[in-house]
């Protein structure tokens, strides 16, 4: 059997055959989210795409894997927003005028400007509210237009970032404009109060910090819930490390790897190098890129100095005045970004590790500096240490050219994208679509084929059940089944396990599962043998629970097609049942007005239901779909009856419309309510489908608008009709003797109204004579037609 490969971004090239430590089990330590703010659709790409490999390394090809991940509770980003936030509230607190609030907004305003966008503040003419859209329009034109800012190549992270920007000043315009300064000037408060109060923060209340990143915490684990992203095996968190990390930096100190300076401790490259290692083993071109290796240190680095070298990095930092602190033998400070992810990882999973994973804008500097000091740290002799054997970099995600990030506001949060765009299966779907180390870039195209693929199964999974519930191509064990498309399915699981195999090639294994679902919708309309369809069924059932897509669903996920309709298999069965025989007697009640005496009818109104229920229930059937089932066949078999006698000419008109109005409630209202899809077919029951309630619903009204929509055109084209119609017949009145003698531009007419001079007393042209005639003749026509439908001319 072929092997696993992946790509592994150590080994630059096509995928590398799998191999990992220990036999039939993987470690694997991932880069978690920095908790200061809600998750936006990138990080559902991150962390849904890395669960979806999880998923099919467990689950598919059976490894016992240890899944470690960490919070990052303290960093650069998160002491500013809490302590900014911190600020805010305590300026809002206080007393100002409305002059005074005025002055404190235009002295952000300014400020703002000139550190974010200083084409807008020329340095003897300030920018204010008033000349603020002028100035924007004229200085940022071309990215508001759509374009770049120098005019050349695509949009990208800078015109994003200058869009953001822009934003923030537009709404602080607007609230210095209406005198609301905190509500519409927020964003650009934040950073000036924080130029002129960081340093009066009280850094011995830790709750300006654990107030956001617990809240933000408990937010990321209810999103990852609801996307059905497993949760890790173990979850590290850096404030409960802060110990091991002092320990961690001491021995690479020790070790020359490492130096003081000033308070803080630098890892040293060039030491690192000439004892023979490799550093940016992940990204060598983007070893000596400064503005990468800026934002790795984080914006409260910039006035850390003393560094040996250019791209030297922080292992711990010393605090400032309004920064937390911890205790170390250099300094009151806080560690350095990079060093959290070393420490606890190796502490959970040893010297060395299967996978590492994580975003892939992490690759430089991030993980490269985590190689680094890992490999430094656990070296012994001469021989280079490998740390990581697999690094996986998930693409990222992005909106008209740039990256979705959190600090470029251009995200959409999980929780707003759940709300109003997505379902968790459609979002996971999407990703599942594109390849897990590729970028994705949201769009409607991409939307409108995970929705194809969602309902392709829905509907699949629907119409095996209804024909299995019903027997429908039933087969006995001794038939036959070794058919073509037991030969289909063979082939589409040697093929998805050749696209798990090849670095986990989900849009591959997603055609396949469409072919396959194709091929039996196929083999199900032109054979009675519903077993080998049920086959497929349950061997595609098993690849989607595998791939997270049923959030009901677990291991070994057998079964045949969604949980989600059966999610409350253990509610009281009573309970489950009650509205489904509510609509049967309701329906039996109301055919019996109907009084017919056929035998067939007599039969039905008389069924018992509740005797086939009964025994469901005493036997111990507790899905909700099964128990429902007595009463919803004996509804349809009832309605199917009925509607059976319609052609029949036995039947009054009253009786007969009647039985329509039930039959049509029945199929559109009664049972929609329930979830329960009725499909009419001729000369044989209708076909019973389970489908979530609103789906069936949502249908129903887009059926509605619809005919509501045509009904409201052809009143309108009825209306147009009639309206042109009454001016047909008001210029009708008009005899053609009359029809130019109002008009200015002639002065003479003949006997029959023609015109023989213009207003100039020239001769009309013969050519325009002619026009006239033509125009004469098909006014008096219609004349006539007014003369002879209402019996004269006016």
């Amino acid at each position: 059997m072929a092997s696993v490969v992946v790509h592994n971004s150590l080994k630059p090239g096509g995928p590398v055959p799998f191999v990992p430590r220990e036999e039939g089990k993987v470690s694997w330590y991932a880069c978690g989210p920095t908790v200061y703010d809600i998750g936006h659709l990138g990080h559902a790409r991150n962390y849904v795409s890395t669960d979806i490999i999880r998923r099919i390394m467990m689950h598919y090809f059976g490894y016992n894997v240890n899944f470690v991940m960490n919070i990052t509770d303290i960093d650069d980003k998160i002491i500013i927003k809490a302590r900014r936030k911190r600020l805010f509230d305590l300026e809002k607190k206080k007393p100002y005028t409305p002059q005074e609030s005025h002055k404190l907004g235009l002295e952000a305003f300014r400020a703002y400007a000139t550190g974010n966008l200083p084409l807008l503040q020329p340095s003897n003419d300030p920018v204010d509210e008033t000349n603020y859209q002028t100035r924007r329009d004229a200085a940022y034109a071309q990215v508001l237009a759509g374009g770049t800012l120098t005019g050349e190549g695509k949009p990208g992270d800078a015109e994003a970032k200058l869009k953001m920007h822009i934003n923030n000043m537009d709404a602080a315009a607007q609230g210095l404009k209406e005198g609301k300064v905190f509500e519409g000037a927020e964003e650009i408060l934040l950073p000036y109060l924080d130029s002129l109060y960081k340093e009066t923060i009280d850094i011995n209340d830790q709750t300006i910090y654990t107030d956001l990143t617990q809240s933000m915490e408990k937010e990321f684990t209810a999103d990852m819930d609801a996307l059905n992203v497993l949760r890790p095996d173990a979850l590290t968190r850096v404030t409960e490390y802060l110990p091991q990390i002092v320990t961690f930096v001491e021995r690479l100190v020790h070790k020359g790897y490492a130096y003081e300076s000033d308070g803080s401790v630098y890892f040293d490259i060039t030491a690192f190098e000439k004892n023979g290692n490799t550093y940016a083993r992940l990204r060598p071109e983007s070893k000596n890129d400064k503005a990468l290796q800026e934002e790795g240190e984080g914006s409260l680095s910039k006035t850390l100095g003393g560094k040996r070298g250019a791209g030297d990095f922080a292992l711990w930092k010393r605090s400032k005045p309004g920064e937390p602190y911890w205790q170390s033998p250099w300094s009151d400070g806080r560690p350095g970004w990079h060093i959290e992810c070393s420490v606890m990882a190796s502490d959970k999973l040893g010297e060395q590790m299967d996978i590492h994973s994580g975003g892939i804008d992490l690759a430089f500097p991030h993980h490269d500096n985590e190689l680094a000091q890992s490999e430094a740290f656990h070296r012994s002799g001469a021989c280079e240490h490998t740390w990581v054997k697999y690094f996986l970099h998930i693409g990222h995600l992005s909106v008209s050219g740039a990256k979705m990030s959190k600090s470029l506001k251009n995200f959409q949060s999980i929780r707003a994208a759940l709300e109003t765009t997505y379902t968790p299966r459609n979002m996971r779907i999407v990703f599942l679509l594109g390849r897990w180390h590729d970028g994705v870039e949201i769009s409607p195209d991409m939307r409108k084929h995970a929705d194809g693929w969602e309902a392709t199964l829905d509907n699949f999974f629907t119409n095996i059940k209804a024909r299995s519930a019903d027997g429908i191509g039933a087969l006995s064990l001794s038939d036959k089944t070794d058919n073509e498309l037991t030969a289909k399915l063979d082939q589409a699981k040697k093929d998805l396990d050749a696209a798990f195999r090849n670095s986990f090639d989900t849009p591959a294994a997603m055609q396949i599962i469409s072919r396959i679902v194709r091929d039996a919708n196929i083999y199900m309309g032109e054979t009675n043998d519903l077993r080998t369809v049920e086959t497929v069924g349950r061997w595609v059932t098993k690849i989607v629970g595998i791939l997270g897509l049923d959030a009901g669903a677990q291991p070994p996920y057998e079964g045949l097609g969604w949980s989600a309709a059966t999610a409350n298999a253990n509610v009281d069965p009573q309970t489950a049942v009650q509205p489904f025989a509510a609509v049967f007697k309701n329906v039996v009640g109301e055919a019996r007005t109907f009084g017919l005496s056929e035998p067939s009818i007599e039969a039905l109104l008389n069924q018992s239901p509740e005797s086939e229920f009964f025994e469901l229930e005493k036997n111990g059937e507790r899905n909700a779909e099964n128990l429902a089932m007595p009463y919803v066949r004996a509804v349809s078999r009832l309605r199917d009856e009925l509607r059976r006698l319609l052609p029949s000419g036995t039947l009054e008109p009253k009786t007969k419309s009647a039985i329509i109005a039930l039959a049509d409630r029945i199929r559109d209202f009664d049972l929609t309510d329930l979830g329960v899809q009725l499909d009419d077919q001729s000369d044989r029951p209708s076909l019973i489908k389970f489908v979530p309630a609103s789906k069936l619903i949502a249908a129903r009204n887009e059926r509605a608008a619809l005919l509501a929509e045509k009904a409201n055109q052809k009143e309108k084209a009825r209306l147009a009709r009639e309206k042109a119609e009454a001016e047909k017949w008001e210029k009708a009145k008009l005899p053609a003797q009359d029809l130019f003698k109002n008009d200015p531009k002639y002065k003479e007419w003949d006997a029959d109204g023609l015109p023989t001079k213009l207003a100039d007393d020239s001769e009309v042209p013969k050519s325009q004579t002619k026009k006239l005639k033509k125009e004469w003749d098909r006014q008096k026509k219609l004349n006539d037609e007014y003369a002879a439908k209402f019996g004269a001319a006016a």
